[in-house]
């Protein structure tokens, strides 16, 4: 990855280009691999390489994804990398304008559909994870009364302890520590409700 920091992405256009299904699918995979050509990516998502490639492209446009350069590249197909550590979307960012606001809905409605789609092939397939990974896996409701500034800090230090957990597990798969890991997926979502 180029940056080492979440994007912050605040602009209509870019947040268009990546609430298209396809695309998100892509980037997680893309996250997930680091580095990965659009043929690797299609297999992945089970589509042609032609509609993969031209998606990756629209990603790129906006600077979501960008060219990887490595060892052993020959030049013959085309890798690609994150741009950054993640994406992020701030409500500040899309509330001056109803299309803003919409497409932000839109979006994170987009996102959240796939999140519960992961969820269900993992429940679905539950039973085939070895006892280790079906013993520490895990779903929690916390319901807490809190006010805008705690739920901000609880975010924040949500995203310290997730961060050092993932910086750890990468460090540690690249010193050649790979057994037993597994994509792991968390979603975390902090939001008022009146019952």
């Amino acid at each position: 990855m180029a940056s080492n920091e979440s994007r912050r992405i605040s602009d209509l256009g870019t947040l268009k280009a990546f609430g298209h299904p396809l695309r998100m699918k892509l980037y997680r995979a893309l996250y997930i691999a680091r580095q990965a050509t659009a043929s690797q990516l299609a297999e992945q998502v089970d589509e042609q390489v032609s509609l993969v490639s031209y998606h990756l492209r629209k990603l790129a446009d906006h600077g979501l994804i960008e060219a990887a350069e490595g060892p052993g590249r020959d030049g013959r197909e085309r890798w690609w990398q994150p741009a950054s550590k993640g994406l992020s979307f701030h409500d500040e960012d899309f509330s001056d304008a109803p299309e803003k606001v919409a497409t932000r809905a839109a979006v994170g409605r987009l996102s959240f559909d796939q999140h519960i789609e992961m969820y269900r092939r993992f429940l679905d397939a539950y039973r085939s994870w070895t006892p280790p990974w079906r013993k520490s896996s895990f779903a929690s409701e916390y319901l807490a009364r809190l006010n805008p500034e705690e739920l901000a800090s609880l975010e924040r230090e949500l995203h310290e302890v997730i961060n050092r957990y993932e910086e750890q597990g990468r460090v540690r798969e690249e010193a050649g520590d790979t057994e037993g890991r597994e994509n792991v997926a968390m979603h975390l979502y902090g939001f008022p409700f009146r019952t």
